[in-house]
């Protein structure tokens, strides 16, 4: 479908890419990986046609279609957010157009037989088949349903585009790029401002989208769910593994032993090689042996070591004793005048714990962040605890950042007053700010570089409670498993709001969602909440199914009045059963968390444990399994109802 071939591109005296090839097969579904800076973007540009390359050529299918998502962004304020949506369907109502045109002329011809005819046919069996392909009768409906996938309302659907933020308007070019159904899709980080719940939607859409992908993102489990070839860039080579991301970690470990085990082995060879030639040089009996090592010698390949990037080291400082409690927040209410964000939030957040928010966006995780950190007012009450010292990441934190100051002056402006120079430039170090680099202004440096260098703020002071918001958008891989490992060994607290499935798990203990201006508590990890929601979803998903396609048609249906009071009677019947269900839901989550508590009891080899536990174990274990069969038993009567 497409091949680069010989590709080189520099930007001043740096080299980008010197004699890159790439092809991109139907069915591809490439993970575009590497550290930032390497030219990710920059090669996406180049497939897009956005850019040109210094030397090399692009080489593509006749007639193929590139959808590109780029990192920025713009919308039409002029439009609604349906409206601006379905501009995607330009090729929809242009094939349309021309279709009309050609079956008129065509209807209006009696030469059967003439070429001009059958040239005439054949246009129109090609449109004919690209709108049955686009299912050009269903676009508005299609349309709807991306946009619910991605977290819009139905009743945003009217509203124009310039009532969304960067983060929404950014779904919409997602929504548009998605309905346009390229042949090739080029992503550039699309989930960096989706929720967990949007993600998961698009993970879907993208395993089951029959066109090919090259997909750059930070979230390993996105990659490795959605693609099925990984190629990786480097500073001096590109890496080609047709297989998904956790494949490719695998083989990559595997590939860097066994190119370091033939290196030193020819490395090896050559001494010994040199050795023998040194030793026979002048003697005439030797001489065409050492004509043949010598030329041994000149045919060895060279064998390049796959080069890691230096890894840097995060450690943040130990973090003062704080009290017990570090946030209690009780009857907590938030509106912003007639939009009520929240309303009755109680949370509890102790010393040492590492807590998650979660939750689609715009549910009040990051405002709820704000009323912690003093910058918002709000209603009910909320107790900081004794000795809680905050450092505090917003969001857009490296946007906060003064931009003529240079990298070294950000550090100086809140350094302690006994760091030197020399320590600055240790700390700066290990966010991969190293020599002159450290005296670049602030406006010529990356979004990676600049959430790094607010990243590097937050080093110097000893925080006892890290409230970080969004901090891994503009890392990458590399640099988000470093900071992961640097927040494991912070020995404060931790209030995280993220949408990183991989980056929370193993990290956050406990996770709040926000949903429907409510907090909802989950005791337990990032993997368990997505458990949880998926078997509380699991009912309610037809009936939400059903609301939203009301919504979303705005169709009434006509009812005889006795079908009309059948149906009323099934209807209180549901009604019942879904009140049940949802009892039964709270009993038995209740179980699981007080499972879950002695599990993690169990698992303490340090700790003697009373053997009444146990039967207690065995007794909630038991009512949990009584409790989920009839779980099961409500919910097919549920399904069967004739409705």
């Amino acid at each position: 479908m497409i091949f680069l071939h010989d590709i080189s591109l520099s930007f001043g005296a740096r080299d980008i890419f010197d004699g890159l090839n790439l092809d991109i097969k139907e069915g591809d579904k490439i993970a575009l990986i590497g550290r930032n800076g390497v030219g990710k973007t920059t090669l996406l540009r180049i497939i897009a046609g956005e850019i040109k390359p210094d030397k090399g050529s692009v080489f593509m299918a006749k007639d193929i279609r590139i959808g590109y998502l780029p990192q920025i962004i713009k919308v039409d304020d002029k439009r609604s957010l349906l409206a601006e949506a379905m501009t995607a369907f330009d090729e929809v109502n242009s094939l349309k157009k021309r279709f009309e045109k050609l079956n008129t002329e065509l209807i209006n011809r009696k030469d059967y037989t003439d070429k001009q005819y059958m040239k005439i046919a054949d246009e129109l069996a090609r449109i004919s088949h690209r709108l049955e392909v686009l299912e050009a009768d269903r676009i508005e409906e299609f349309t709807r349903e991306v946009l619910l996938g991605l977290g819009f309302k139905p009743e945003q659907f009217q509203l124009p585009t310039a009532n969304f933020s960067g983060g929404w308007r950014m779904r919409i070019e997602i929504a548009k790029l998605l309905l346009r159904k390229p042949d090739v899709l080029l992503l550039d980080e699309p989930t960096n401002h989706l929720d967990i719940q949007s993600i998961i939607w698009l993970e879907e859409f993208l395993k089951n989208y029959s066109g090919s992908m090259v997909l750059i993102s930070h979230d390993k489990r996105f990659l490795n769910s959605v693609t099925n070839r990984t190629v990786e860039l480097t500073e001096s080579k590109i890496y080609d593994f047709k297989v998904s991301y956790f494949e490719y970690e695998k083989l990559k470990k595997k590939l860097i032993e066994n190119l370091q085990q033939e290196y030193n082995n020819q490395k090896r060879k050559i001494k010994e090689t040199q050795r023998f030639i040194e030793r026979f040089r002048y003697k005439a009996t030797k001489a065409s042996q050492v004509q043949s090592r010598i030329k041994q010698l000149s045919k060895l390949p060279d064998i390049e070591v796959y080069k890691e990037s230096k890894m840097p080291h995060i450690l943040f400082p130990a973090a003062p004793r704080s009290g017990d409690v570090v946030v209690e927040a009780e009857g907590i209410s938030k509106s912003f005048g007639s939009k009520i964000v929240f309303r009755n939030v109680n949370l509890v957040i102790n010393r040492g714990e590492k807590v998650a928010f979660v939750g689609r966006n715009g549910e009040g995780k990051t405002t709820m962040a704000r009323i912690i950190v003093g910058e918002l007012d709000y209603e009910g009450k909320l107790k900081i605890g004794h000795n809680v010292k905050i450092g505090y990441y917003a969001q857009n934190q490296e946007q906060l950042l003064d931009e003529n100051k240079t990298v070294l002056q950000t550090l100086e402006e809140v350094a302690p007053t006994d760091y030197t120079e020399g320590k600055l430039r240790s700390v700066l170090g290990a966010f991969l700010f190293s020599d002159d680099e450290v005296l670049k202004k602030v406006k010529v440096l990356s979004g990676g570089e600049r959430a790094r260098l607010a990243l590097a703020k937050l080093v110097l002071q000893p925080y006892n409670f890290l409230l970080l918001d969004e901090p891994t958008n503009h890392l990458d891989i590399y640099a988000k498993d470093v900071l992961k490992q640097a927040l494991k060994q912070f020995s404060g607290t931790l209030l995280i709001i993220s949408h990183d499935r991989d980056f929370l798990t193993d990290l956050a203990e406990t996770v709040y969602e926000f949903n429907n201006q409510a907090v909802k508590q989950y005791k337990g990890d990032i993997n368990y909440f997505l458990e949880k929601k998926k078997s509380e979803s699991f009912y309610h998903f037809e009936r939400s199914q059903l609301t939203d396609n009301k919504v979303v048609k705005n169709k009434i249906s006509s009812e005889k009045k006795q079908e009309y009071l059948k149906r009323k009677k099934q209807q209180r019947h549901k009604n019942r059963l879904e009140q049940k269900i949802n009892q039964l839901e709270d009993e038995i989550e209740n179980l699981e968390q007080e499972i879950y508590s002695l599990e993690k009891i169990f698992s303490n080899i340090n700790q003697q444990i009373d053997e009444k536990l146990f039967s207690k174990y065995d007794e909630l274990k038991k009512l949990l399994t009584e409790k989920l069969q009839l779980w099961e038993q409500l919910n097919q009567e549920l399904e069967n109802l004739d409705f």
